[in-house]
């Protein structure tokens, strides 16, 4: 069941659609919030979205697995020779995956615990040292090699999230790839790394409902 409570910074109605989900930003004056049993505590104003050309935007709908899931969150990220977005998504039994796009393509990851990885190289990597594009990886019984890794800063964030994305974070980032469509992404920030480990999508196997439309552009088949 959702929970409404008022923005303390403007009065809107702020929905959390996730119990398990602390962070939102304020919709009407883009308060990044926090949500805990005092109530909910003020952490700065989310930056103003900058333009682009994606298809997904919240409130988009869709299936992955048999199970129904609703897009309720982004965080997008810049780097030096671009930007991407990363969406959260909230399925019909409360978990939560994210949907990384870049360049046309599109990552579905769930979050693992990074105790569970026993490769020497993720861990050396966690522990500051630098990712060596074109490594191999060995992880949970499959080889995967290190797609790129770059230093990456948070631009700005939407909707709802499990921490607090503020403009300027600043995070190390190591995707991987395998040659059956496998995927991983490891974020460093400062001495805490967080791991994730998914595969390949295309919009059309998400079945996707309420995309944005964009001039110019029709609607794929598949979404009408």
């Amino acid at each position: 069941m959702s929970l409404h409570l008022p923005c303390p910074n403007c009065g809107a109605d702020v929905v959390f659609r996730s119990p398990a989900l602390p962070s939102r930003v304020c919709d009407a004056c883009r308060t990044m919030l926090v949500r805990s049993d005092a109530g909910l505590a003020q952490f700065g104003i989310a930056a103003a979205l900058p333009f682009d050309v994606s298809p997904v935007q919240i409130g988009m709908r869709g299936t992955e697995g048999g199970q129904s899931f609703d897009v309720i969150g982004r965080v997008r990220w810049s780097w030096t020779d671009g930007a991407w977005n990363e969406w959260l998504l909230l399925f019909a039994d409360g978990g939560t995956a994210w949907l990384g796009e870049a360049m046309g393509q599109f990552m579905l990851l769930r979050e693992h615990a990074f105790g569970d990885v026993r490769s020497t190289t993720l861990r050396a990597i966690a522990k500051g040292e630098a990712a060596q594009v074109g490594q191999k990886v060995e992880l949970f019984g499959r080889r995967l090699f290190i797609a790129d890794a770059r230093q990456a800063l948070c631009i700005t964030a939407e909707g709802e999230l499990p921490f607090v994305a503020p403009s300027g974070w600043q995070v190390y980032n190591v995707d991987l790839r395998g040659a059956d469509g496998a995927c991983a992404s490891l974020q460093r920030d400062g001495k805490t790394a967080s791991f994730y480990q998914g595969r390949y999508v295309t919009l059309a196997e998400l079945a996707p409902r309420g995309l944005r439309a964009i001039e110019g552009w029709a609607l794929p088949d598949y979404a009408a």
